[in-house]
């Protein structure tokens, strides 16, 4: 059974519906099965680095 992961910044459970449901569609098309499990990993803006800065400061 195949496993997404998906990091990101955070979602609201709407969005995370959304997503989820999008992502399963197709990727139960491409590997024609319905067993697919998705992580979603919430990443806060203190926890991202990006060219050796945190992302929370660069948003400042």
């Amino acid at each position: 059974m195949p496993t997404i992961v998906i990091e990101g910044p955070k979602l609201n459970v709407e969005k995370k519906r959304e997503l989820v449901k999008k992502i399963y569609e197709i990727a139960s098309d491409i590997y024609g099965i319905g067993h697919i499990v998705i992580l979603i990993k919430e990443n806060s803006p203190e926890n991202v680095g990006i060219n050796g800065k945190l992302l929370i400061d660069r948003k400042k």
